[in-house]
C-alpha cells in the first residue's frame, strides 16, 4: 500500500531535541528546583540541604543534613600529599587561570585517588544488596560478621585490596573514629556502617589494617541511601574548596614555575638493549 505523501514527511519532519528533567525548572523570573522556588531556599536552607535536596530530590531532616556536612567537612583538604592538589599547584605554578587549575585537580581523580569511596559504597550495597533481606529486618550480628569473614576472606585469598582500608599515610586514619561516633549521634549508623566495622575488626585481626575515610564514609552514605555512583561526586564537593585554597597559596606565596626536582637529581635510564644507533634502513 502506498504511503501518503504527509505521512513521509511527518516521518522525515526534524524536530528540535529537548532536555528532559526533574531538577530545576527555569521560566522568565522563576526558578524552581525540585519543587521549591530557588528565592525560598536561599537564606533558609544550609549548603549541604542543598546538596542533599540536589542529589536526592527531597530535603533532609536535621540530623541527616548534619551528618551530610560532617561527611563534606572529613574531606576538605590533606595537605599538598594527594595528587590532585599537587597537579592544581603545579598548574598554578605556571600562571593558568583558577578555573583550569581546579578542572585539573579534579580530572587527577581516578582509580587510585579519589575512586576509593565510590568502590567502597559500590561493594557494600552489593553484598547488603544480595545478602539481606530488608522485609526481614532482624539481621543479626553475626550474619553481618559472617558477611564480613567472607568479604575479607575473598579478598585475601585473591591478592587484592578492600576500597575503604588503608591508608598510605596514617596507620590509623583520624578520621573514621569521629565519623563513626558521629553518625551513631544522628542516628546514620546502619547495617551498611555495621558491616564496615566488622570488615575493620577482621582486618584489624590478622592484617593489621583499618578503615580510612572512604571506608567510613562508604557505610555512612550508603546507610542514608546515596546511590554509589554519587560516591566521587561527593568527595568532589567536599575537596574542591580545597583546591582553591591551594591554588591561591601557590600564586600568592610561591615563585612561579615551581620547580620540583634538580635537573641533576634525574635519573636517565639507558635503554641498553632497546636503543640502537640509527641506520640508514632506520631513516
Amino acid at each position: 500500500m502506498a504511503i501518503e505523501r504527509e505521512t513521509v514527511e511527518n516521518l522525515l519532519k526534524l524536530t528540535k531535541p529537548r532536555w528532559k528533567t526533574s531538577i530545576t525548572k527555569v521560566e522568565p523570573n522563576k526558578i524552581i528546583t525540585r519543587g521549591y522556588p530557588q528565592e525560598d531556599l536561599i537564606g533558609n536552607i544550609s549548603f549541604p540541604e542543598m546538596v542533599y535536596l540536589l542529589l536526592k530530590g527531597e530535603l533532609p531532616h536535621e540530623n541527616e543534613a548534619k551528618m551530610l556536612e560532617a561527611v563534606l567537612v572529613s574531606f576538605c583538604d590533606h595537605g599538598v600529599t594527594p595528587p590532585s592538589t599537587q597537579v592544581a599547584r603545579i598548574m598554578a605554578s605556571t600562571g593558568a587561570p583558577l578555573n583550569s587549575c581546579v578542572s585539573g585537580g579534579i580530572s587527577s581523580f581516578g582509580k587510585y585517588h579519589a575512586g576509593a569511596l565510590e568502590r567502597s559504597m559500590c561493594l557494600l550495597q552489593k553484598i547488603i544488596k544480595e545478602n539481606v533481606d530488608f522485609n526481614n529486618p532482624k539481621t543479626s550480628h553475626n550474619d553481618l560478621k559472617n558477611l564480613a569473614l567472607t568479604t575479607v576472606e575473598h579478598y585475601l585469598e585473591n591478592g587484592k585490596k578492600i576500597p575503604g582500608f588503608g591508608h598510605r599515610f596514617h596507620h590509623k586514619d583520624p578520621r573514621p573514629g569521629k565519623l563513626i561516633e558521629t553518625a551513631k549521634k544522628y542516628g546514620c549508623f546502619g547495617i551498611h556502617t555495621e558491616l564496615v566495622v566488622s570488615i575493620e575488626n577482621l582486618l584489624l585481626e590478622m592484617k593489621g589494617i583499618r578503615m580510612n575515610i572512604d571506608g567510613a564514609n562508604a557505610g555512612i552514605l550508603s546507610d542514608m541511601d546515596f546511590n554509589w555512583r554519587f560516591g566521587t561526586g561527593i568527595f568532589m564537593i567536599g575537596r574542591v574548596p580545597a583546591l582553591i585554597s591551594h591554588i591561591h597559596e601557590e600564586k600568592s606565596d610561591e615563585t612561579p614555575f615551581r620547580k620540583f626536582v634538580e635537573v641533576e637529581d634525574v635519573y636517565f635510564h639507558e635503554f641498553d638493549s632497546i636503543n640502537h644507533d640509527l641506520n640508514k634502513n632506520e631513516l
